[in-house]
C-alpha cells in the first residue's frame, strides 16, 4: 500500500528540491563566470553536479535558468530585512543593524553564494539570458517592496501610488545592486563599503519614492493624506 502523503513529508520533499535546485545552481553559476555561457551545457552541469543531464531538465526549464537560484538568494537578505523594518527606524538605521546581524549569522557557504549571485549580476550586463534569471529576482524585490511600502503606509497593495512607488524603489535598487557589485568584482571597496551601500541604498528609495518612503513614522501614523498622492485620471 503507497503511503499517504502528508504535510510534513511534503515539507521535507520541498526542502530537498529547494537544496538541490541550489546545489545546482551554484555549479551552473561558476561554471558560467568561468567558461561563459556558451561553453557551458546541460551535460557539464550535470556532471558538475553528479546527477544526470535529465534531473538538471526535471528541476530547470533551461541552463540559463540554473542561475535563477542562486541570483534569487543573493537578494534574499535584502528582501527579508526590508521584510522586517520596523515604523520606528529610518530605512539607514534598520539595515545597519540588519547588516551587523547579517554578518554575525553568516557563514562561508552564504559568503561564497553572495559572491556567485554578484557574478551572475555582473554577468548579465552582456549575457541576456542571464540578465531574465537577474530580472526575475528584480520582480520578486518589487513585490516585495510593494507589500513592504504599503503596510509602511497603511494603503492597500493595489493601490496604484502604492505600486508606483514600489516599482520606482525596486528599479532603484537593482541600479545601486548592479553598480556595486560591479565595483566589488574591480576591487574598488573602500573601508566604508557597508556604510555606502546603506547610504545608497536609502537615498535611492528616497528618491525614486519622492521622500514618502526612508524616514522613521511614528506607531501610530496614519496614512498619508490623499491630497498628497492625488488619485490618477480614469
Amino acid at each position: 500500500m503507497a503511503a499517504l502523503s502528508t504535510p510534513a513529508t511534503r515539507g521535507t520533499s520541498e526542502r530537498r528540491r529547494h537544496r538541490l535546485r541550489l546545489e545546482i545552481s551554484r555549479e551552473a553559476s561558476r561554471l558560467f563566470w568561468e567558461h561563459g555561457v556558451a561553453a557551458t551545457s546541460g551535460d557539464r552541469i550535470a556532471e558538475a553536479v553528479g546527477l544526470s543531464t535529465r534531473t538538471i531538465w526535471r528541476h530547470f526549464r533551461s541552463k540559463e535558468s540554473c542561475a535563477e537560484p542562486i541570483v534569487i538568494r543573493g537578494v534574499g537578505w535584502e528582501t527579508r530585512a526590508l521584510r522586517s523594518w520596523p515604523r520606528h527606524l529610518s530605512l539607514e538605521d534598520h539595515l545597519a543593524a540588519e547588516v551587523i546581524r547579517y554578518e554575525n549569522a553568516a557563514d562561508a557557504v552564504d559568503h561564497a553564494d553572495t559572491l556567485l549571485a554578484v557574478k551572475m549580476i555582473r554577468l548579465a550586463d552582456h549575457e541576456p539570458s542571464i540578465r531574465t534569471a537577474w530580472l526575475m529576482a528584480c520582480d520578486h524585490v518589487e513585490r516585495e517592496m510593494t507589500a513592504i511600502i504599503a503596510k509602511r503606509l497603511k494603503l492597500p497593495a493595489d493601490d496604484l501610488r502604492v505600486r508606483l512607488h514600489g516599482a520606482a524603489a525596486s528599479a532603484a535598487f537593482r541600479i545601486v545592486n548592479e553598480e556595486l557589485g560591479a565595483a566589488a568584482l574591480r576591487g574598488v571597496v573602500p573601508a566604508d563599503f557597508e556604510d555606502d551601500v546603506i547610504r545608497r541604498v536609502a537615498r535611492a528609495v528616497r528618491d525614486a519614492t519622492g521622500g514618502a518612503i526612508g524616514d522613521a513614522l511614528a506607531p501610530d501614523a496614519v496614512a498619508p493624506d490623499a491630497a498628497e498622492f492625488p488619485e490618477p485620471p480614469r
